[in-house]
């Protein structure tokens, strides 16, 4: 997916918000955000959102003391686990648990720092449960698990993560798969990084995590390494925004995200606040 002249604003809303999160003066907010407009005036507009994102980002983090994001990453994270109980329960009670861990899956992808500023998780959890998906592609999805023997699996952010564990926890009901997990090479806004996958339990239920850019270090999502990735696996998984903006171009792959602005609406011929499961 090629980035949008609205998606501009963005990045630099973005980039703010980091840098009242670092704490930094307002001098340097200034000089920070006057850094991120040049950058940005000197790059191919359509590239994908998230290489773009990756360019504003990449002059956040000379100013940033530290990772900016990194105490509200922790909160999510905590916030998530101390719902997971609840969650299993309420997978291990329904009619379809895996279904069920689906759309709980989806929920979690509300923990979006990046789309959004404030949101209601445990609002959000209830509203999809009892939501339609705008594409529902459930059935496949389960068919294709049935002769899969591995799985690649694109995490968005951290506290969704426990989410993703529930979803592949219930995933592994079915049969051992070999699950690979994507995570961040670093921080970026609430990304997920293996740290908060290896702090949320994540390394005992898949297999191997693989890293994608956080604009310095990894890969790009949409490079042939990538490509080669998706190849290797029988299912692949993409949670979110970011990583449907950054994979649309390849095929065979599960989406699972809350559409959460108007531009990825428009990509994925949905609304804001949609839930979808869509095949591509």
């Amino acid at each position: 997916m090629k980035a949008n002249l609205e998606c501009i604003p963005c990045f630099l809303r973005q980039a703010l918000r980091a840098a009242k999160l670092s704490n930094i003066d307002d001098g340097t907010k200034e000089t920070m955000l006057r850094e991120v407009m040049h950058a940005l005036l000197n790059e191919n507009w359509r590239k994908t959102p998230p290489e773009l994102a990756h360019v504003a980002h990449r002059v956040v983090r000379k100013y940033a003391r530290g990772d900016p994001y990194a105490r509200i990453k922790k909160e999510s994270n905590d916030i998530a686990l101390s719902l997971y109980p609840k969650l299993k329960k309420i997978v291990d009670n329904s009619e379809d648990p895996l279904y069920t861990a689906v759309k709980l899956a989806i929920a979690g992808n509300i923990i979006d720092f990046g789309a959004l500023e404030s949101f209601d998780l445990e609002d959000t959890i209830n509203r999809v449960l009892t939501q339609k998906l705008r594409y529902n592609d459930y059935p496949l999805f389960v068919s294709k698990l049935k002769t899969a023997s591995s799985i690649l699996y694109f995490a968005d952010n951290a506290g969704e993560i426990v989410f993703d564990r529930l979803l592949i926890e219930t995933i592994r009901c079915i049969k051992n798969y070999r699950i690979t997990f994507v995570v961040k090479a670093g921080p970026i806004i609430n990304d997920a990084t293996i740290e908060d996958a290896k702090y949320v339990g994540l390394e005992n239920v898949v297999d191997e995590f693989r890293f994608i850019t956080n604009g310095e270090v990894g890969v790009e999502r949409n490079s042939p390494e990538v490509k080669k990735w998706i190849e290797e696996h029988d299912v692949v998984i993409s949670k979110g925004q970011g990583n449907y903006e950054g994979l649309s171009e390849f095929r065979g792959i599960f989406y699972m995200l809350m559409v959460k602005c108007p531009v990825v609406a428009r990509d994925v011929q949905a609304v804001v606040g949609d839930v979808v499961l869509l095949y591509r």
